[in-house]
């Protein structure tokens, strides 16, 4: 299963104190655990007004559903002390995995099969993909894609 980032800016208008944003954080990292997620410890007080973001770990491949679960979480939380929560971008940490791969092709629209072979020096990952799919998104941006993904080299078969 993927862990999704999601980024909610939890005070956009820039209305609460720094007493406020402080509850609000202890209070949504309490609360967090009850839908299976994880809120990354901030300083919100620190943050200037509409950059006022928390990020929340939640497993999942659903983004709509994942971003709609973190900002009803923040509007929990932060919505009862006058704060208006927005969401912000979502993203996917990557391990490295044959997974993270397939998760890049899927966020791409594309289906494929993983290969990985260990080097003498680095993992090699061998991917399939069709090439009608290659005529939709370039192979250089899904290339790449996976190589950011997954810190390796990658060769893209089409067949």
């Amino acid at each position: 299963m993927r862990t999704a980032v999601v980024r909610v800016d939890v005070d956009p208008s820039g209305v609460l104190t720094p007493a406020q944003l402080r509850e609000g954080m202890a209070s949504l990292s309490a609360l967090a655990p009850e839908v299976g997620a994880t809120v990354v410890d901030a300083d919100l007080a620190a943050m200037p007004p509409g950059r006022r973001q928390v990020e929340v770990l939640l497993a999942g491949d659903d983004a709509d559903h994942l971003s709609r679960l973190a900002l009803e979480l923040c509007t929990r939380v932060f919505g009862v002390l006058g704060a208006r929560p927005t969401a912000g971008v979502l993203t996917y940490v990557s391990r490295g995995t044959d997974h993270d791969a397939l998760g890049v092709l899927a966020g791409l629209g594309l289906t494929g099969e993983i290969e990985r072979e260990d080097g003498p020096e680095w993992d090699v990952v061998r991917v399939t993909l069709r090439k009608s799919d290659l005529e939709r998104i370039p192979e250089s941006r899904v290339h790449t894609a996976l190589e950011a993904s997954l810190n390796c080299e990658v060769r893209i078969i089409t067949v």
